[in-house]
């Protein structure tokens, strides 16, 4: 474990070489974050409050959050939940992408991240995330979304669809969380160890190495903005509340228990799909393995469900390798014959 942690070290202080460096840039709100396409166009960014997920886990205020809606004339709905540490604008290559095909498109800044509220009331479980998404769905008149998660929103998403499973039409679970499992020993080292000080002391050549090498097998100068937003945003006094929101969340994906015993029991298509270069799942630091294996577990469990590696892709595979994982997605949702309607 400890040779592990050292190599992935020695790869971060590698990576920023030549890298720009911005920790001298002036700092980066979240609400100043781009939220635009890849060419530039901004998105329309709106908030809506969720007061019935509010009174379902008693916290005092009641969060707003934020979401992009495009093509809002489509029939079929996909509902895009980003994971861990991230928000919506991660979606960067898919949100205009789908919408382009025809599919009413929304993408949804969680509770704690992004340019949405970060209350420390709020429990930033995976179920209390799943009713935070729930909620927006039913407000904003989406009775079944296809619902496409990446790591941290794919068991957001899995959550949702066996606590609603009438409220959803098909899963898209893009290197997900939720199907590895954590013995009490190492859910209480998450515990432990993951702490605001850890997030907020990381220095610069710790975040490139965590988001390039960590993330990504195909690394390119266009995703230099993910380095230099979360540099900048840190000097932000919205930042301790960022980082209290992804240490409450660790606790809450650790604690996996309802969704990985429960997979037989989700009910609508489902996908699976993953990068075979995936550095952090299984994780590295407490037991290691194959990122297939931990994948084929969840494909084994979900009946019917079909499984897609990709080749030469990292964790965040949808914007790691951005055309191979909207072709098969793409194809996924046609195959459920759920067309977006016609193409804006």
């Amino acid at each position: 474990m400890k040779t592990r942690a050292l190599g992935l070290l020695a790869l971060a202080a590698l990576s920023t070489a030549c890298a720009t460096s911005y920790s001298s840039r002036a700092p980066l709100s979240f609400q100043d974050f781009d939220y635009s396409s890849t060419d530039g166009k901004p998105w329309p960014v709106q908030r809506l409050a969720l007061p019935g997920t509010a009174a379902t886990h008693g916290t005092q205020h009641v969060p707003e959050v934020a979401y992009v809606e495009l093509n809002p004339q489509g029939q079929q709905t996909v509902l895009f939940i980003h994971g861990l540490g991230s928000y919506l604008k991660f979606w960067r290559y898919q949100l205009d992408a789908f919408a382009a095909q025809g599919y009413r498109v929304i993408a949804v800044d969680l509770p704690g991240y992004g340019k949405s509220d970060k209350p420390a009331s709020f429990p930033y479980t995976m179920e209390a995330m799943g009713d935070a998404v729930h909620e927006l769905a039913q407000k904003l008149g989406v009775q079944k979304p296809i619902l496409v998660g990446h790591s941290m929103g794919g068991q957001t998403s899995l959550s949702y669809a066996l606590r609603y499973p009438e409220d959803v039409k098909a899963l898209v679970l893009t290197s997900p969380a939720g199907f590895e499992k954590f013995s009490a020993r190492e859910k209480a080292w998450f515990k432990r160890s993951f702490s605001t000080a850890l997030i907020k002391g990381s220095p610069e050549y710790g975040i490139w190495g965590s988001v390039r090498q960590s993330n990504f097998e195909r690394w390119r100068p266009e995703l230099d903005w993910l380095i230099e937003e979360r540099v900048r945003v840190a000097k932000s006094p919205e930042f301790d509340s960022y980082a209290y929101a992804n240490v409450r969340t660790v606790n809450g994906l650790a604690n996996n228990d309802f969704v990985r015993d429960s997979l037989h029991r989700v009910s609508v298509p489902t996908l699976i799909i993953y990068g075979e270069d995936d550095r952090l799942i299984p994780n590295p630091f407490l037991h290691g393995g194959e990122v297939r294996d931990i994948m084929s577990y969840g494909h084994e469990n979900i009946p019917g469900s079909k499984l897609v590696g990709l080749e030469r892709c990292g964790h965040t595979v949808q914007m790691d390798c951005p055309q191979d994982y909207n072709t098969q997605v793409l194809a996924f949702l046609q195959g459920l014959g759920s067309g977006g309607g016609s193409p804006p």
